[in-house]
């Protein structure tokens, strides 16, 4: 597991680099909040507040543009993804719990690994001007959360990841939300 998250963070590390030697630097405060409001205000399923607390805590917020603003969203769904492997990993090695949890767990470790690749790719093919293909590669990250989060619901378990699934979830609409923005034409709503 940390093989994984060395390598991302060492690729994340240098797209950071690219990314703010390419972009108009303007008041992070100010395209933080103003970005999380209209994303916020456009989708009835993301949360202002985790958007304007989530993108800050990324030291290169502070210097970036809303393209960076994207990327920034994708690394820390990958983050999230990660840290999520870890804990299911873990939970599987907990005898205790019954068969159908266990299998719930299965299935939402091999969502979570796919989703590891699908970011990665996403910020390659976002980098290189093909949001579209983006989106529909962080769309498919936000479904494999979803997907898990009813796998355990479908019988009425209580899911042990259900905060890792949320954030998930709304670090991907969020990423969405600024790619969408990021895009050169856009449409006044976010598709989603």
């Amino acid at each position: 597991m940390h093989r994984y998250s060395l390598c991302v963070s060492l690729y994340l590390f240098f797209l950071f680099l690219v990314t703010i030697s390419h972009g108009t630097i303007c008041s992070s405060h100010d395209l933080i909040n103003q970005t999380c409001e209209k994303c916020a205000n456009q989708s009835v399923i993301l949360s202002y507040s985790l958007c304007s607390t989530a993108l800050p805590v990324v030291p290169v917020s502070h210097s970036t543009n809303l393209e960076g603003l994207a990327i920034i969203a994708m690394e820390l769904a990958l983050e999230n993804v990660t840290n999520t492997l870890a804990t299911v990993e873990k939970l599987l090695g907990d005898e205790s719990l019954d068969k159908y949890v266990m299998g719930c767990l299965t299935d939402c470790l091999e969502l979570y690994s796919d989703a590891i690749w699908r970011i990665v790719d996403s910020v390659d093919v976002f980098l290189s001007g093909n949001y579209e293909v983006s989106r529909i590669w962080m769309s498919s990250v936000m479904e494999a959360a979803s997907t898990c989060q009813q796998g355990f619901e479908e019988k009425g378990e209580v899911s042990p990841l259900t905060e890792e699934n949320y954030n998930l979830f709304q670090l991907c609409g969020i990423a969405l939300c600024i790619i969408h923005l990021s895009t050169p034409v856009t449409a006044n709503a976010i598709p989603f």
